[in-house]
């Protein structure tokens, strides 16, 4: 199994058109350090055979920059494309209309993500007069049967009822966000991606324990980081995020597991977008890493 990195900056990408801050100048100073939104595309052991791991608004230029991922010889066209959704935020969703040259779309998703996005975001029927959109119920970790998704077994766990905000009086669920598990028949091996994570759970504990890869939420390195900026008068996980450091933060969690950790879904104010920052040698001293845009990880 192959994990291609798409991208892995939070909502409005690094630089974010509209900011100025530290993070966004330098990544305007020093284009490598620009990060398109976090996604992935996850390959079984046939070449031809992936999924995304959500469609953000940058899928386009996402997929033209891994040639694999690209229509192969003699082959105009990309006929079918698969997602698999965490959640129906915006910058997980919206990627969808830019596949719209698609014939078909094969969206799988949680029951609430599904109704968000057919009800209060009719994605069936602004993309009908372009392509076919299919949407697949994402079965719940250890309830039934994972999907069978590009040769590779696929599964929902619920973390949190944080609802987009363009549905935010939608009834509380479970499953709003949710973690993919992605388990590879073949090889036996496993991973965990959660680009968004509001509270750690046992449940989250124990599937990282038996996982070998997890790309997790970087959002926000302390818990004061967006109140200390300015952005909002939230702390990091009043705003549905997990601080990496910090007496709450994920790192102290992670550094006692044995899967490789990679960090995702930076927010430009993040200053682990700088590549000198310190905090980036503190985390390798935990065995921990940030992921990179474009980088790909082999299971």
């Amino acid at each position: 199994m192959l994990l291609r990195v798409l991208g892995t900056a939070a909502g409005g990408g690094l630089p974010q058109w509209n900011c100025a801050c530290p993070g966004c100048a330098g990544a305007r100073r020093h284009p490598s350090r620009r990060r398109l939104h976090d996604g992935l595309a996850v390959h079984a052991a046939d070449p031809g055979a992936w999924f995304l791991a959500n469609a953000t608004p940058d899928v386009a230029e996402q997929l033209e920059g891994h040639p694999s991922l690209r229509p192969g010889a003699g082959q105009e066209r990309t006929p079918v494309i698969r997602v698999v959704l965490t959640d129906a935020e915006l910058d997980h969703t919206l990627g969808l209309l830019r596949l719209r040259e698609a014939a078909r779309i094969d969206v799988w998703c949680t029951e609430p993500v599904h109704k968000a996005l057919t009800a209060r975001l009719p994605l069936t029927d602004i993309l009908s007069p372009y392509t076919t959109l299919t949407w697949h119920e994402l079965p719940l970790t250890g309830v039934g049967e994972p999907a069978e998704i590009a040769g590779l077994r696929v599964s929902a766990l619920p973390l949190s009822d944080k609802r987009p905000r363009y549905a935010a009086d939608e009834p509380a669920h479970p499953a709003w966000s949710t973690a993919l598990n992605v388990h590879d028949p073949e090889t036996g091996r496993s991973a965990l991606y959660a680009p968004a994570l509001a509270a750690w759970s046992d449940a989250l504990g124990d599937e990282i324990a038996g996982t070998d890869c997890v790309l997790l939420d970087g959002t926000f390195l302390d818990e004061d980081e967006p109140r200390r900026l300015g952005i909002s008068r939230r702390t990091a996980s009043g705003m549905g995020h997990l601080p990496i450091e910090g007496p709450e933060g994920t790192a102290g969690r992670l550094s006692r597991v044995g899967a490789r950790v990679y960090y995702t879904h930076l927010n430009n104010t993040n200053p682990l977008v700088d590549p000198g920052d310190p905090a980036h040698e503190r985390l390798a001293g935990l065995g921990l890493r940030v992921a990179e845009d474009r980088m790909v990880v082999s299971l």
